[in-house]
């Protein structure tokens, strides 16, 4: 991070500084959290959670060397410096604001219902064909994790691409304060965290939040085939530039090719010319990912030669369509999450897969009252997606089976109550050759069904 001053930083947060006052000039150069992740020069945050008080480890990160710590309580005996605040989060909220207010770089802001992380490291390799870029690395998207991630940003960054994800109203305001984006990216408006907003108008509403606290004219990408995005085509100065498969967007993808898992092959049209690109990564979805990519490269004036080069240069994060061959067969780890859109998204690209094709599912969570239809729809939609065989594990995949059931009783489908079940019966269910799916919300741990497939498919 740029150095900042505890003066500076007890300032912005409005704590009391305690210790030398020779000390108070002195410079931090990084913030954290954890006190695993501590070292000389840093300040450490005393976050109490809910099952470990960060205030705990104040002596063992001054014996890290620690510059200074931020406490809601004074520690006994401190060996440095220590800043009082009534709450480590809230300051921790307000130093990330000032921070960014310190910061001249465009920062790209992007949520959205579904595939706010897989847009995100497409609109990261783009950018990074002209700038030095620095992007939301794992889930800190949220209010602990945003501000840590803006601390990140150092004096070599010339651009910066921050997730933002959130399941109540308010949240993206305080994310966007923080964030300050100039580019405003909203992929969607799906079904989630629907506990909270309830419905799409809620989610729609709680999502373009981040426009009241995005930087004075910031630019906004939409989805212009989304239907309740395109409901802001007249609401925003500047106008949003939208962009998607149909023509009146503007910008949009054409002479769409599928590549089965390896990809797609797409024309993209801009006001600024055209160029043909292959996307490395599988997935219909994955084109509007290029498309936004696409339209924040032109905004921060690259090139389309430097566009189409950032489209294909992506590579697929852990857990996020990530496609691992093994020599029994094809695996799509898609387990970091999940939600009804961006399910039944991952079953149609396991649709274009060659050979037979396998979706191991999970359950979904956060969906609200109407949990146990969503599930069902999920395997109505499961039915008609053109694959082989369906394995269910969760107790709210049960009713999935019954979509399934309900649509297409011919599909080969099982429902287990467990992982271990499952994994126990899997070299029964698999064939050599296959194309397996495996995807769930990031409770039902799947990542363990991948490790199993991973380590059996080259037995």
């Amino acid at each position: 991070m740029k150095e900042m001053s505890l003066e500076q930083i007890a300032r912005a947060c409005k704590g009391i500084y305690t210790g030398e006052d020779s000390r108070r000039n002195l410079e931090v150069s990084g913030v954290v959290i954890d006190s695993r992740k501590v070292k000389p020069g840093y300040l450490f945050a005393a976050i109490k959670g809910e099952r470990v008080d960060g205030h705990s480890f104040i002596p063992s990160v001054f014996a890290k060397g620690a510059a200074c710590v931020l406490c809601e309580q004074a520690p006994e005996h401190p060996a440095g410096p220590y800043i009082l605040v009534d709450s480590c989060l809230e300051a921790l909220k307000s130093l990330a604001e000032y921070y960014r207010s310190t910061l001249s770089i465009p920062i790209v802001g992007i949520t959205g219902s579904v595939g706010k992380t897989s847009t995100k490291e497409m609109i990261a390799a783009v950018l990074a064909q002209k700038y030095n870029v620095l992007k939301t690395e794992g889930n800190f998207n949220n209010e602990i994790g945003l501000p840590l991630t803006i601390f990140r940003i150092r004096e070599e960054h010339e651009a910066a691409v921050l997730e933002m994800g959130i399941s109540d109203f308010g949240e993206m305001t305080r994310l966007s304060r923080m964030a300050k984006p100039n580019l405003c990216v909203i992929t969607n408006i799906g079904l989630c965290h629907l506990e909270n907003l309830k419905d799409r108008d809620g989610i729609l509403r709680a999502k373009t939040e981040m426009f009241g606290e995005a930087q004075p004219g910031a630019q906004v990408i939409l989805n212009g085939d989304d239907d309740k995005l395109i409901t802001l085509q007249e609401s925003r100065t500047p106008t949003p530039c939208f962009f998607g498969l149909e023509s009146a967007n503007d910008l949009y993808a054409e002479q769409i090719e599928n590549l089965g898992l390896d990809g797609t092959h797409c024309t993209f049209v801009t006001k600024a010319g055209s160029f043909t690109a292959h996307i490395p990564i599988p997935g219909r979805h994955m084109v509007y990912n290029a498309l936004a990519g696409t339209a924040v490269g032109l905004a921060l004036h690259l090139t389309l030669e430097q566009i189409r080069t950032g489209i294909e240069s992506l590579t697929p994060v852990s857990g996020r369509n990530n496609l691992i061959h093994t020599e029994k067969w094809t695996i799509l780890d898609d387990c970091y999450n999940a939600n009804p859109v961006s399910m039944c998204a991952s079953l149609d690209v396991l649709s274009c897969a060659l050979g037979r094709k396998v979706a191991i599912l999970g359950d979904m969570g956060e969906l609200g009252e109407h949990e146990k239809l969503l599930h069902y729809n999920v395997g109505c939609h499961a039915a008609d997606a053109g694959i082989d065989a369906v394995f269910l594990v969760g107790e709210l995949s049960k009713e999935t089976a019954r979509g399934i059931e309900a649509k297409n009783p011919s599909l080969t489908f099982r429902h287990f109550n467990t992982r271990e079940e499952l994994t126990a019966a899997l070299p029964l269910l698999l064939s050599k050759g296959d194309s397996i799916l495996v995807k769930a919300s990031h409770f039902m741990e799947f990542e363990e069904i991948v490790d199993y497939l991973k380590n059996t498919g080259n037995i």
